[in-house]
């Protein structure tokens, strides 16, 4: 049974950081699984905030490009999604997936809420 568990989710005041972590099982992490973090603000679409795949390649959409890092560490099977200089716009429940190549299957985890505010 394959598993995404996202912890690091909090209460952040604007310009702070945040580091959250997606615990993989049930699959492995290598060059053939796209990772990532989505988030979903109230009353808002999901949108992708950051993927990564075959462990060096990223992207961002321009809203959270240079402020937040994504990052993986295959043999612990962890995603990672440092955000920094936080603003209130970041404020949503954010999403860890993981999606197999080869078979096109997703996954996704449960969610973990940020709020920034002050």
């Amino acid at each position: 049974q394959v598993q995404l568990v996202e912890s690091g989710g909090s209460l952040v005041q604007p310009g702070g950081s945040l580091r959250l972590s997606c615990a993989v099982s049930g699959i492995t992490i290598n060059a053939y699984v796209i990772t990532g973090w989505y988030r979903q603000a109230t009353g808002k679409q999901r949108e992708l905030v950051a993927s990564i795949t075959g462990g060096t390649f990223t992207n961002y959409p321009d809203s959270v490009k240079g402020r937040f890092i994504i990052s993986r560490d295959n043999a612990g099977n962890t995603v990672y999604l440092q955000m920094n200089n936080l603003k209130p716009e970041d404020t949503a429940v954010y999403y860890c997936y993981a999606r197999v190549l080869v078979s096109a299957q997703e996954y996704w985890g449960q969610g973990t809420q940020v709020t920034v505010s002050s």
